[in-house]
């Protein structure tokens, strides 16, 4: 009788967490990584942590690589940035290297997400004398995590145009 209570006691638990790990994922994709750390905050059983990742992978819902595509149309649509920054991001998401480095050079436009950067800014700061309009040009787009490179050459040919 006992072991039937905790039977069922545990199955209510896995499918509490699994329901609420579902709506951790309806939110917006999540990686592998992510994904694990929220059912460690949920829980300490490991029986139960493996059961869902498991169950989550049969049902395709974690999958890294398509995570990675969805976190890069999302940053070159909402909030560009350099392939470094986006290298950053994508490590401390749990991101396997290989993946990563692959989708740098198959997906990743730095100089397209950098000049449309730079037009933006110029609408505001246009007026301004070109050294210091290049100087703030020059730090937001190193900040964004744009290699040297890349802004020279985005603002050499948008602050000649002007």
């Amino acid at each position: 009788m006992e072991k039937d209570q905790k039977r069922i006691k545990s199955t209510q638990s896995l499918e509490k967490i699994f329901q609420k790990t579902l709506h951790f994922i309806g939110l917006r994709p999540r990686s592998q990584k992510e994904i694990l750390f929220y059912l460690h905050k949920k829980t300490a059983d490991e029986k139960i942590i493996a059961k869902i990742m498991q169950d989550l992978t049969n049902l395709g819902l974690m999958d890294d690589a398509a995570f990675l595509d969805w976190w890069l149309e999302q940053r070159a649509a909402f909030r560009p940035k350099g392939k470094r920054a986006l290298i950053m991001e994508l490590r401390q998401k749990g991101i396997d290297n290989n993946l990563i480095q692959k989708a740098m050079v198959e997906k990743v436009d730095e100089k397209g997400a950098a000049t449309s950067l730079v037009e933006k800014k110029l609408r505001v700061w246009s007026k301004l004398p070109q050294e210091i309009c290049w100087e703030k040009l020059t730090g937001f787009l190193a900040r964004r995590g744009f290699n040297w490179e890349t802004i020279k050459v985005v603002l050499d040919e948008k602050l000649k145009k002007q």
